[in-house]
């Protein structure tokens, strides 16, 4: 187990994220959640039905990865069993995010695929989103299901519900969720102009060849 500074440290973190995922209009005040794996037993997570434009570190809670909390004062995210499946199937994840972005969760109602080869940027970030099938929010249905889709891409867009993000950081987990709503910003504009240009198949190759550097 991390030391007692260490994991406020992190649930400072998760809190600042969270502020700034709200700040930014990429969430509602009581939508969204974030987590951050702080050892291989623990991670540390953000509550329900909580003010995310004013959360604190107090409020953030830590659950053990069998779903057992540490934190019986706090009522956990009801996505808790959707970030614990996700960490379970990718070691590699040390933080996720999941919101609803107004214009990237259009994707996720849609039936439209969002255009990551409009930009050097969206390639390198996001890849090739996966697309996870819909299930009723906060069941282990759909955390098995997300868990699944993971496995394919670090950006999953969940049908009828929103989009969710992992990385090594949760810098780069926050980014990702921000590039996704720009490309999607993107994805929607060129359409409407029918004026996309995008990345050829070599450009896209040295993007892909310069993130495994």
């Amino acid at each position: 187990m991390q030391n007692k500074e260490t994991i406020e440290n992190i649930k400072q973190e998760v809190a600042y994220f969270m502020q700034r995922l709200y700040n930014k209009g990429l969430t509602t005040s009581l939508g969204g959640n974030i987590s951050c794996r702080i050892n291989n037993e623990t991670i540390a997570i953000t509550p329900s039905q909580t003010d995310k434009g004013r959360i604190t570190t107090d409020l953030i809670g830590i659950v053990k990865m069998d779903g057992t909390s540490l934190s019986p004062n706090l009522k956990l995210s009801m996505e808790t069993w959707m970030h614990l499946s996700i960490y379970n199937v990718k070691p590699e994840v040390k933080a996720i995010v999941h919101a609803h972005p107004p214009l990237a969760s259009f994707f996720a109602v849609s039936g439209k695929k969002l255009n990551c080869r409009l930009s050097g940027e969206g390639r390198a970030m996001l890849g090739e989103p996966a697309y996870a099938p819909y299930a009723l929010m906060g069941t282990k249905e759909l955390a098995g299901i997300v868990a699944e889709a993971s496995l394919k891409s670090n950006v999953v867009i969940l049908q009828n519900h929103g989009v969710i993000t992992m990385a090594d950081s949760l810098l780069v987990a926050f980014d990702r969720l921000e590039v996704a709503e720009f490309t999607a910003r993107l994805t929607i504009l060129t359409n409407m102009q029918n004026c996309a240009s995008e990345l050829t198949e070599e450009q896209l190759l040295a993007i892909d060849n310069m993130i495994k550097l």
